[in-house]
């Protein structure tokens, strides 16, 4: 079925000025109606009125808060991608037990939680080339291998990383494409709307315009081929 993008919507929570913004450039620039969701809106006003993007405020590990934003976003949910997570560096035997709760809600509860409402959404909707939609979640080289006095960013996102992966088996063959992207390493500042080339991000780091690229191409990527993960490094990040 052929569908109209300024019928299709996509969902960022937590969008700030970073990889959010050149996700949300991408998006819409291909006629996505793109919906900002953030603790604090305030920060990404500019770039709302940049990409024409309504905003939300919203605690990704909020249960009914999600719930209720995914359920009544217009039209249909063809992108939702999962940005929040929370560190608390520490030696173990240090660690405050509430402060890693907290940690794990929004790293790996608040992404089972649009992971769920976006599946929910997508489910009863017509196709769209070949698909339903497109769950996105950032994650980190730390849910692959844990670093030491990081034992709470490990403990969401190796969580985060199990919860794509047993998504993607359970909806990919319905039409819902799922990937975990593993960013290994750090984000380059946003380089924003005047930036004329890459070089400007040191090669030590990501260029958020770069990994924003290759997630517009997981939405579209072919269904024969799926990823249900990929890794994003520096090309001279040793690994």
């Amino acid at each position: 079925m052929t569908e109209d993008k300024s019928n299709s919507s996509a969902l960022i929570v937590g969008a700030g000025t970073g990889l959010s913004a050149s996700f949300a450039r991408e998006l819409s620039r291909a006629g996505y109606s793109v919906h900002l969701a953030a603790r604090d809106p305030s920060d990404i006003i500019d770039l709302a009125e940049e990409t024409s993007a309504t905003l939300h405020q919203l605690d990704g590990a909020d249960i009914d808060g999600v719930a209720d934003l995914v359920a009544n976003l217009p039209g249909n949910l063809r992108v939702a991608c999962y940005n929040p997570s929370a560190r608390q560096r520490g030696p173990i035997a240090d660690l405050d037990p509430d402060t890693v709760r907290k940690a794990v809600e929004i790293t790996a509860f608040g992404a089972f939680l649009l992971g769920q409402a976006a599946a929910r959404r997508m489910l009863i909707q017509e196709p769209q080339n070949d698909r339903l939609g497109t769950i996105l979640f950032t994650g980190a080289s730390a849910g692959v291998k844990g670093f030491p006095l990081s034992a709470p960013f490990a403990m969401g996102k190796f969580a985060q990383r199990g919860l794509a992966q047993s998504m993607s088996r359970e909806l990919h063959p319905k039409g819902i494409h799922v990937v975990w992207i593993n960013i290994d390493g750090g984000i380059g500042k946003d380089v924003g709307t005047e930036r004329s080339d890459d070089r400007r991000i040191p090669d030590s780091m990501l260029n958020p315009d770069a990994i924003a690229r290759e997630y517009m191409h997981l939405i579209y990527q072919d269904r024969s081929t799926w990823s249900d993960e990929l890794t994003l490094r520096p090309w001279v990040e040793k690994f």
